[in-house]
């Protein structure tokens, strides 16, 4: 049985990363919660398995917590859409503004708007 990895071990560290990596994406590109994770190495002695099952939660709550400076709008749901909560109206706007499109069903094409790290 998994332990139940609510934050990361090192929030501060974890965030950091999260919102480094948040910044590289550019004006009109998206990612996903999931992608940003699995760009960021587990902490120690944390099982791979265990990673790819919390860290998307763990960028959500680094995305909830991000500085202005952070283009929090541009990370999105594996489904392409914008995950419901407070703000999502507003984030919404900021991606329509960057030229980004949605379909009728509210989400992003994320093979046309993903965003491909360096």
């Amino acid at each position: 049985m998994s332990p139940n990895f609510t934050s990361p071990p090192n929030p501060t560290d974890f965030y950091a990363q999260v919102w480094g990596i948040t910044r590289r994406i550019p004006a009109g590109r998206v990612a996903t919660y999931g992608q940003i994770a699995r760009l960021i190495e587990p902490p120690p002695g944390m099982t791979l398995r265990d990673y790819e099952t919390f860290g998307a939660r763990w960028v959500g709550g680094a995305m909830a917590a991000c500085p202005p400076d952070v283009p929090w709008q541009r990370v999105i749901n594996s489904q392409g859409k914008i995950s419901l909560r407070r703000g999502a109206e507003q984030q919404r706007a900021l991606l329509e503004a960057e030229g980004i499109q949605f379909d009728a069903r509210d989400r992003v094409d994320l093979k046309y708007y993903g965003w491909i790290p360096d």
